[in-house]
This record gives C-alpha cells, sequence and structure tokens, in this order.
C-alpha cells in the first residue's frame, strides 16, 4: 500500500454531504463548519475538511485573513479547506460576506441528517454547488492533511484518466436534487473519493521546490522508503537497509529524506508506529501490550514513556477520550 493511502487508511476518513444550494448573483457567504453541523450526519470528529463542488455557473472563493490570491472556481470544479477554517464563497468578494450557518438553522433543526437545501442570492445568475466535509482524527497529526494548502481547487474534469469522475459527479448532482432514498450513503462515499482525488492531483502539481511530507511521496526514493515503512512499521528497518533498497547511498537518501521531510528516518519510523498504536487504541480492544509489542517495544512501560512523550497523554486515557469500541473504556480502566 502506498503511504497517502495508508496514512488515510489510519485516520479514516468519514465524508458526509449536507448542502445542495443555488445561488444567484449577487450574492457572498461566510461558510464555517462547526461542531454542532458535524455532528448532525457524522460521529464527533477531532477535524474536519470543508469542501464545496461546484456543479453549475461560477464564483470565488478566499479565506479571511485575504493571505492568499482569491481562487475562481468555475463548474466541474472540488474547492477544499483541509483545515475546516472559516472562508468566503461569493459572486464577488467585495461583497459584505453573510454568515451561512443563521440560513441553515432552522432546516438543521427539523431535518437532522438529510440534505439541505440553499437558495440565496438577489436572482441574478445562478451557481450550484454541493457541500461537505469530511471528519478524521486530527489528534494523530495527519501529514497529509498537514501537507496540503490551506484552500486549494482542483478540475476533476481536465485530466486524461477523470471521464469516470465527471461522470460521477453528474449523477452525484442528480442524486442531490432528486433526494432518492439512498442518497446520503451515495454523496458521503463522492465526498471521500473526491478527496482522495484532490490529494492526488495536488502531490502531481507540486512545485519541484516544495518540501513537505506530500513532496516526500512524490520524490521516487523517499517515496518508496515511506511505502516500506508505511508498510512494515513493526520491522527493525534501519537506514542502511533502507537505502539500500530504494537504491542510493546511505548518506545520500538519509539527507534527501531529511531534507523533504524535515526529519531523519528512525525519527519518522518512531513517530509512525506511535500514530499506528494510537489508531490501535481507539478502534480496538486490544491489551495495551499486546499494542505495543506489535509496534515494536520490547517493554509496555518503555511504550508508556513514549506514547506520553508523543501525545501528553498515557495509552490508557488515550483510549477512554478517543475509542470507537463498545467496551474499550472499560478494558482501558482495568489496564
Amino acid at each position: 500500500m502506498d503511504a497517502v493511502s495508508d496514512v488515510l487508511r489510519v485516520v479514516r476518513l468519514d465524508g458526509a454531504v449536507y448542502l445542495h444550494a443555488e445561488l444567484t448573483t449577487p450574492w457572498c457567504l461566510l461558510g464555517q463548519t462547526d461542531q454542532a453541523l458535524c455532528t448532525s450526519y457524522l460521529p464527533t470528529a477531532d477535524r474536519v475538511v470543508s469542501y464545496h463542488l461546484i456543479t453549475e455557473g461560477a464564483c470565488w472563493a478566499q479565506l479571511p485573513d485575504r493571505a492568499d490570491p482569491a481562487i475562481r472556481l468555475n463548474a466541474g470544479e472540488l474547492l477544499v479547506v483541509p483545515q475546516g477554517e472559516a472562508h468566503i464563497m461569493g459572486s464577488a468578494l467585495d461583497l459584505a460576506p453573510v454568515p451561512a450557518r443563521p440560513l441553515l438553522e432552522t432546516q438543521l433543526g427539523t431535518t437532522t441528517g438529510e440534505l439541505l437545501n440553499l437558495s440565496y442570492g438577489g436572482g441574478g445568475a445562478a451557481t450550484r454547488v454541493l457541500c461537505g466535509f469530511l471528519a478524521c482524527d486530527d489528534a494523530l497529526s495527519n501529514p497529509v492533511l498537514g501537507s496540503l494548502p490551506r484552500i486549494f481547487k482542483v478540475d476533476v474534469r481536465k485530466h486524461p484518466q477523470s471521464s469516470w469522475l465527471e461522470a460521477s459527479l453528474r449523477f452525484a448532482a442528480a442524486e442531490a436534487a432528486q433526494r432518492r432514498a439512498g442518497s446520503a450513503i451515495v454523496l458521503a462515499r463522492l465526498s471521500e473519493l473526491l478527496f482522495v482525488w484532490a490529494v492526488r492531483r495536488c502531490i502531481d502539481d507540486l512545485p519541484a521546490d516544495r518540501k513537505n511530507w506530500l513532496a516526500g511521496v512524490k520524490d521516487r526514493f523517499v517515496g518508496r522508503a515511506l511505502s516500506m515503512l508505511h508498510k512494515q512499521p513493526a520491522y527493525a528497518w534501519t537506514v542502511d537497509e533502507l537505502a539500500r533498497n530504494v537504491g542510493q547511498s546511505r548518506s545520500a537518501f538519509s539527507h534527501r529524506f531529511s531534507d523533504l521531510l524535515g526529519q531523519p528516518p528512525m525519527q519518522y519510523l518512531a513517530r509512525w508506529r506511535l500514530i499506528v498504536a494510537a489508531q490501535e487504541l481507539s478502534h480496538s480492544s486490544k491489551a495495551i501490550a499486546a499494542i505495543a509489542e506489535e509496534v515494536r517495544y520490547e517493554s509496555e512501560s518503555a511504550f508508556h514513556r513514549a506514547f506520553r512523550r508523543e501525545f501528553n497523554v498515557p495509552p490508557a486515557a488515550w483510549r477512554k477520550r478517543h475509542s470507537h469500541v463498545n467496551g474499550a473504556e472499560v478494558l482501558a480502566e482495568r489496564q
């Protein structure tokens, strides 16, 4: 399994589509995915990724601090806000933005978990948007999300292999408009697929001088090493063996890895093992000692010390706070 797929598997993305909006010129909205909205569709999550799929028309988007240039969005393009930050969307961005939440509050209270509909604006040219989010375990410091721009777009139409995805988008637009039985599940799964596609496009479009986790994945040597580390985190890897497997000298590989990811290979591996362990604590009822052994800790006490250094809480407290397994809290209290 490649490193991106493995990270996304570990943080367990859950998608939902909550809004089908028809917005007519002039309009300008301030959107922010809050916890009350999220929990109407998905279990409580540490981090929420917002996204907006333009199915018809066009608009502009920007973060309120205007640190980055405004983004022009056309039909078939997907806007992603990886940190779930507040963001502005409108037919023009020099208009005073109206908070979107009050416009949805009445519907949210009466149609919990169902696709909401919003018609708003001045009656001019229409733009239609599917809005949704993905929830994940932010406490694990997802390297994918941490490497993405604060706000970005991808065009899901203009790619040699995207004809199937464009057909899926047309299908999604029809599902949202018709509100057929099972539409919520169809749209949720599509939102997860769209996000993975957006990440892949980001990797493809990374500038050659970019240095972060995604740049490491893209690199022919570091990317192979990351895949090996993720595939077998409990294996007794050494820098020499990794370098030999990817076809580089030890010094060249170590420098390349540290330069792109900002940390040496063994430090990355140590942290990845703890992330895997944290996920096991959250989603399984295995004994802490067994989890420690699975991620290559010789003693449970050594695992406790390392885990506490990384996450500021001992393993049992982490399990109690983050458990998604019935009865796991009881097991944690006994350990």
